[in-house]
């Protein structure tokens, strides 16, 4: 082509582009929309990235246009830099990761619009409304542990922890129960969203124990205590990380016949404990530890002056019978307590918020790296929001004790939330959309604790939801990958353990008076 034919070419794109026309190059060829008609309503897509606040670091979001037609195209575009052009035979938008993440790095904190087109059975073109999106300038940390687990009711199958990349879609699995005999993989806990400190709880045909990462060293801890013949569960890392404080509990789990979730689980006694890693001590206080009392999911201040942990009156008498009486009423109220790391001495209990005044069990606390926000679940009753359609999230503004719920809920369960290392993003487990299958969220919560529309996790395939039957659960947000490899954590499992049962506890659980329900008014009935 002679430079006079090129020079009129360039002319004609540009007055095409600016009356409308829209260009896209497809394999070595043009595909050109010079004349379409537009509708007043916003394109369908799935997953639902309308109107959300993503990450600028976030892998590509591709998704499914819902909308009739032979052909689609997408533009994607901000403020800065060149729009991202995508053409499709079918209505999967898949978006190419470079030209992605190099639009987002250009607009951070600016507008991210979908132009989205579809072309009709009769080759016209239709223009939907813009989408949009708007990219936060502060970052989510780049990887997601979380565990993946089938929805079954008697047995768990396989199961495992994985690790995912969120600046890209790249999963890698982190421990498969598969290389244990099938043994059940349970919480994971880490150390202010790093993964220098770990803990992975895991049962196997041999017992429990507790897989320690730390420093990049593995070790294996028989987690029986002589709290019980129940393992550690729930467990919270003292900022330091010179200690955990765990939860030993007995839950049962049981089916209703008349409800829209079947499932429900019961603790049917708790305690906590703490286990001091320099001394290699177990110890516990009356404060933490009654025998009248369930007490679980605990989680210490970002400065570890305080732990925060749900507790709740036992109302039944026989534990023998599942479900109890009054199982339905158990609800827990959230509490603290001081702690000196150095002199390793407890304060009083102090109640941060109760049943009485919310109506409803408060559960799962955890409490923003910056000190300013808590977050934590509410439902109908019990300890187990995911079994719990009515389980919503809520925000404590820590400095005036005020609270609310988050404008990210849905109407059925949510649960077991995350905060980013940056205080600006949380993710948490949600059943929305099927009830049955939980999946990871995202929702930024900008310097007031308000929450924004929530995003599921992304996937390459944007179909990948439409057949994938495990549940994600626990998800934690990390900044750097696990250090070591699923063939070292199997071995581990597989040698012998120390046992932590043979440590004596300084300070057993005391033994109390069963305490009057007048001490949880909002615990009485009619």
């Amino acid at each position: 082509m002679s430079k006079h034919y090129r020079y009129w070419f360039l002319i004609f794109v540009l007055a095409t582009l600016s009356s409308g026309v829209l260009v896209y190059a497809l394999q070595g060829r043009d595909v050109s929309i010079d004349r379409y008609c537009s509708v007043d309503r916003a394109a369908k897509i799935r997953p639902d990235y309308c109107g959300t606040v993503i990450p600028p670091n976030i892998a590509p979001l591709n998704f499914i246009v819902q909308e009739k037609g032979t052909q689609f195209c997408v533009r994607i575009r901000s403020r800065q830099g060149r729009p991202i052009e995508v053409f499709s035979k079918n209505a999967k938008i898949i978006i190419p990761q470079k030209q992605w993440h190099e639009l987002l790095n250009e607009n951070k904190g600016q507008e991210l619009y979908f132009d989205v087109f579809a072309k009709t059975e009769d080759n016209r073109w239709i223009r939907f409304e813009t989408i949009t999106n708007k990219i936060a300038r502060e970052p989510i940390d780049s990887f997601l542990v979380y565990r993946k687990i089938h929805p079954l009711y008697s047995q768990w199958g396989q199961m495992g922890i994985h690790q995912r990349n969120l600046e890209n879609h790249d999963e890698l699995t982190v421990l498969d129960n598969r290389t244990f005999d099938y043994g059940c993989v349970n919480c994971h806990t880490l150390l202010k969203n790093k993964t220098d400190n770990m803990l992975i709880h895991v049962r196997t045909p041999d017992g429990p124990s507790m897989l320690l990462i730390k420093n990049g060293q593995v070790s294996n801890m028989d987690s029986r205590t002589q709290f019980g013949s129940s393992p550690m569960g729930h467990t919270a890392w003292h900022p330091s990380g010179k200690l955990i404080v765990f939860t030993v509990y007995e839950v049962r789990q049981f089916f209703h016949t008349a409800r829209e979730e079947v499932r429900d689980v019961v603790d049917l006694d708790s305690a906590m404990g703490y286990y001091l890693f320099e001394s290699q001590t177990l110890k516990t206080t009356a404060e933490i530890s009654r025998e009248d009392r369930l007490e679980t999911f605990p989680t210490w201040s970002p400065d570890g002056r305080y732990l925060y942990f749900c507790v709740a009156p036992i109302l039944w008498s026989d534990r023998n019978n599942v479900p109890p009486e009054h199982y339905d009423e158990s609800k827990y109220n959230l509490v603290r307590i001081s702690y000196d790391l150095e002199t390793d001495t407890w304060g009083r209990l102090e109640t941060v918020l109760s049943a009485e005044q919310t109506g409803l069990s408060i559960i799962q606390p955890r409490i923003s790296p910056d000190g300013r926000f808590l977050l934590f679940c509410m439902c109908e009753y019990s300890c187990f929001p995911a079994f719990q359609p009515s389980s919503d999230l809520y925000i404590m503004d820590l400095s005036t004790g005020r609270y609310e719920r988050l404008a990210c809920n849905s109407d059925q369960s949510e649960s077991w939330h995350c905060w980013s290392s940056n205080s600006r993003w949380i993710v948490f487990s949600s059943k929305r959309g099927s009830g049955l299958f939980s999946r990871a969220y995202f929702s930024y919560i900008d310097e007031k604790g308000t929450a924004h529309k929530p995003f599921v996790l992304a996937q390459k395939d944007p179909a990948f939801y439409e057949s994938f039957i495990q549940l994600y659960q626990m998800p934690e947000l990390i900044e750097t990958p696990i250090p070591v490899t699923g063939e070292d954590l199997a071995r581990f499992i597989r040698s012998p353990v120390e046992a932590l049962s043979q440590i004596p506890i300084t300070s057993a659980t005391p033994r109390t008076e069963t305490t009057s329900r007048d001490e949880y008014p909002w615990q009485k009935r009619e």
